[in-house]
């Protein structure tokens, strides 16, 4: 019995589409269509988000070895991206079925009307039967702008579109208990909600042609599946990968989801903009993050804000120390918020329904 996702994010490495030389590997590329239309046929949704463009711009021009990092890898996005895109179309076409090109930068994600045409734009190609390929838009997205990698960029994606499952391919099987080179290092098949010891198994070493490594995407899968959605890192390069995970048959790490977040607290989870800094008490902290209760954050507990704020606006909450604790929606404005400060009795600062808790477990 094939585990029930409908809805599918696969996200597909540079170093599982890139050959030893730095140049696509169009047999992959096909290998791993061929099972997207599969899961297709079994009636899932898939929204593909694929590396490979800077790799597609390599095969197509060549750079002087002293020309500008920044620049050349722009001009290998660009190049490249038409080229990635139309080895998509040529695979897909035979089977009568359409690819959209969806480029995207970080600032798409952090501007709540950006997000939300963004989801509209996806459920309508969803709708239309037509699969999204996604990628960032690496001629505009530089240093702060960037992604870690597009393991992030996939979170992000399927949080949005509140996926079933997220299926990140790398070059390895998951994630190991040692050091993946060394005899009798095993895969952990299964990472529950609360469990965070695997962090000390995995090295931060980035893969050859990718921008980030495997502790992305332990983080990354962990954000993900404490907002609900199942994630599995596994090879891409094992022969019918996909169809293999949905049906337990092949060799990966699962992260097992926490109950379904909202909508808007998956949004709040990937957060990093606000329009200012709410300090809040030890008090206020611990209520927040007491197990199994549905706390909002009263003016009691605040006792410091930073910035100036709207109802309705985006507000970064820390510990009196500064310690990150996560974001949440103003439920009024700074110059309220400060009059209450401290007080009992009052309306929440922030509901409960419109936080996210970056240590909420």
């Amino acid at each position: 019995m094939p585990l029930p996702y409908r809805r599918l994010v696969v996200k597909i490495g540079s170093n599982v589409l890139t050959q030893a030389n730095g140049l696509p590997d169009e047999a992959r590329m096909s290998e791993l269509v061929d099972q997207i239309v599969g899961l297709k046929n079994q009636g899932c949704e898939v929204i593909l988000v694929s590396s490979g463009a800077v790799a597609a711009g390599r095969s197509l021009i060549t750079l002087s070895p002293k020309a500008d990092a920044v620049r050349s890898r722009q001009l290998l996005a660009a190049v490249g991206q038409v080229k990635l895109l139309s080895l998509y179309a040529a695979l897909l076409a035979p089977h009568g079925l359409l690819g959209a090109q969806v480029l995207v930068t970080k600032e798409d994600f952090r501007d709540r009307q950006h997000y939300q045409n963004m989801q509209n734009c996806f459920q309508e190609l969803l709708q239309q039967n037509v699969i999204p390929i996604v990628n960032e838009n690496d001629v505009i997205s530089v240093t702060e702008l960037m992604f870690t990698d597009n393991d992030e960029l996939a979170g992000l994606v399927a949080s949005m579109l509140n996926a079933d499952a997220l299926l990140i391919l790398s070059n390895v099987d998951g994630i190991f208990d040692g050091d993946p080179a060394r005899p009798g290092a095993k895969v952990i098949r299964h990472i529950a909600p609360a469990d965070t010891g695997f962090a000390e198994f995995v090295t931060a070493t980035r893969s050859q042609f990718g921008r980030g490594g495997m502790l992305t995407k332990c983080s990354i899968a962990h954000k993900v599946a404490r907002l609900g959605i199942s994630v599995h890192i596994a090879n891409g390069k094992t022969p019918d990968i996909l169809p293999g995970i949905l049906a337990e048959t092949a060799i990966s790490t699962w992260f097992q989801p926490s109950k379904r977040a909202s909508g808007t607290k998956k949004w709040l989870a990937h957060a990093q903009t606000a329009q200012a800094t709410v300090h809040v008490n030890a008090g206020a902290r611990a209520a927040l993050l007491a197990a199994g209760q549905a706390t909002s954050l009263l003016p009691v507990g605040v006792v410091r804000i930073e910035g100036e704020f709207q109802k309705g606006d985006l507000v970064r909450l820390v510990e009196e120390n500064g310690h990150a604790l996560g974001f949440g929606l103003a439920e009024y404005g700074a110059d309220k918020a400060r009059e209450r400060l401290g007080q009992h009795g009052q309306r929440p600062l922030v509901h409960y329904d419109y936080l996210f808790l970056t240590l909420d477990t």
